[in-house]
């Protein structure tokens, strides 16, 4: 999106089904981090290490060189995309299970489908059906929600300007902390697109005196 704003799941979500005697269950999450995403993989992993197969797949915004580029995306925002097939045929699981949230350009997901299998051979075809509709329902269940991209900022101010300043922060959209001190500090987490208008408010309010980094 030109704003920078992007999908992502709105929470953890599960589906599960049966095809011709195997079970396929999929869970997914938000991910913040390519950190964080491989280790709920692990954590699925290791707590179904009973099944046939763990297939994952996830795609995590990263602000490093070591990414694919994403069309549209602001200069330094890169998106990290990871499969496997987890033992299944080449191409039969973790591409179809990817291409779902690539489709809905889900971002910063994490999804493991896990395998029981039932005795009766799927066939590649019937894999990729059988995985591409484990993470649709599950990315169904768990739900998509808008995300902008979030500013952290600091604001310093002697106590006479701490009410003044508490008092703009309460009634903007944001979060903060407050620290007091010798001084007044204020982290503050707003919209990226607010963070400009709310520096000018501060200053503004309490005549240049607040110091904001």
């Amino acid at each position: 999106m030109a704003d920078n704003t992007y999908d992502t799941l709105a929470g953890f979500g599960e589906a599960r089904f049966e095809i011709r005697g195997s079970a396929f269950i999929g869970r997914a999450r938000p991910a913040e981090t390519v950190e964080e995403a491989e280790a709920f993989i692990d954590e699925v992993q290791e707590r179904y290490a009973d099944a046939s197969h763990n297939v994952p797949c996830y795609r995590v915004r990263v602000a490093s060189d070591d990414g694919r580029d994403r069309d549209g995306a602001e200069a330094g925002v890169l998106l990290r995309e990871y499969q496997s097939d987890d033992g299944e045929p080449s191409g039969s699981s973790g591409k179809p299970a990817l291409n779902v949230l690539q489709q809905r350009d889900i971002e910063n997901a994490v999804v493991v489908v896990t395998r029981y299998f039932g005795g009766t051979e799927l066939g590649v075809g019937g894999l990729a059906r059988a995985y591409s509709r484990a993470v649709k329902e599950t990315v169904d269940d768990a739900g998509v929600t808008t995300q902008r991209p979030r500013t952290a900022l600091s604001a310093v101010v002697d106590y006479d300007d701490s009410g003044t300043v508490r008092g703009i922060l309460e009634s903007a959209d944001c979060d903060f902390d407050a620290a007091y001190e010798e001084r007044v500090s204020f982290e503050i987490t707003c919209r990226r697109d607010d963070a400009e208008a709310l520096q000018e408010r501060l200053r503004n309010a309490t005549s240049g005196r607040v110091e904001i980094s």
